[in-house]
């Protein structure tokens, strides 16, 4: 096979191209690819524009270093007691997050997640959100938004429940405890677990298959699957942010990282 030639690179995403394959590199391994506003708009916009690249027949998503994501960068340090987030995050979800897993599911392409370490809160998301997930054998997959007195959010009720099922969700939403990669293939949550050293090449498989196979096929199976499976996932992007936008002011949230940030067991009061 040949090598993946860069087309582009910033602070925060890397592109390389393969014939008719792409592969976006979330690039932020110091913050664990946490998502920041810069990390949003810039992963919403690149895969808009490879949607609308006919020759792109086959759409790759991983991350850099150890993480595919640990989720959104909770380095709020304006967080004061009187801060409202709501506005923000209610912009966040509707303008960056819930359009990026949009995308994904809308793609009329394969999408590819290899998932080469932990996979939290959206970086779960985006995730669950792809075709095919390959991830490495010490990879996890968390949703710990009830550690931080949140909600699910950016699709995840919708993915989730479509994945593993009622009761696998409900689990790993309360619970919040990390699922290994070994777990979440036995669950159906993900497609394909390998060894650490073998994700590229495990990966460079697959995306080849996709990108010489028929694409008007599997956009038209995207689109069944979507509206058999996933008819309500617009349904859940509103619930999730009335939610979310209703927590992010609560006592329980700013008590959850306080705790976070230093380390320590959050006390709840449930306000």
């Amino acid at each position: 096979m040949t090598d993946w030639e860069k087309i582009r690179s910033s602070q925060v995403i890397e592109v390389h191209r393969r014939r008719s394959a792409t592969r976006v590199t979330l690039a932020r391994p110091q913050a664990l690819n946490a998502f920041d506003t810069s990390l949003q708009s810039e992963l919403r916009n690149t895969l808009d524009e490879l949607t609308a690249d006919d020759s792109v027949r086959c759409v790759v998503l991983t991350g850099a270093g150890r993480a595919f994501s640990s989720g959104a960068d909770l380095t709020l340090d304006d967080l004061g007691p009187q801060t409202r987030l709501a506005p923000r995050t209610e912009e966040e979800l509707r303008m960056r997050y819930n359009p990026t897993i949009r995308a994904i599911r809308t793609m009329p392409k394969p999408v590819i997640a290899a998932v080469n370490g932990t996979a939290a809160g959206v970086g779960c998301a985006l995730a669950l959100a792809c075709d095919h997930v390959v991830a490495v054998r010490s990879a996890s997959f968390v949703l710990a938004f009830s550690r931080v007195g949140l909600t699910l959010d950016a699709g995840t009720s919708a993915l989730l429940g479509a994945r593993v099922g009622f009761g696998r969700a409900t689990r790993m939403a309360m619970l919040a405890e990390p699922v290994d990669a070994d777990t979440a293939l036995s669950w159906g949550m993900i497609d394909a677990v390998v060894a650490d050293d073998a994700l590229a090449a495990r990966v460079d498989e697959v995306a080849e298959h996709f990108a010489t196979g028929p694409t008007r096929s599997f956009a038209a199976t995207k689109r069944s699957l979507n509206a058999a499976l996933l008819p309500h996932l617009d349904e859940a992007f509103e619930t999730e942010i009335a939610g979310q936008t209703e927590l992010v002011d609560s006592t329980d949230f700013r008590t959850g990282v306080d705790a976070f940030m230093n380390r320590r067991t959050p006390h709840f009061t449930g306000r």
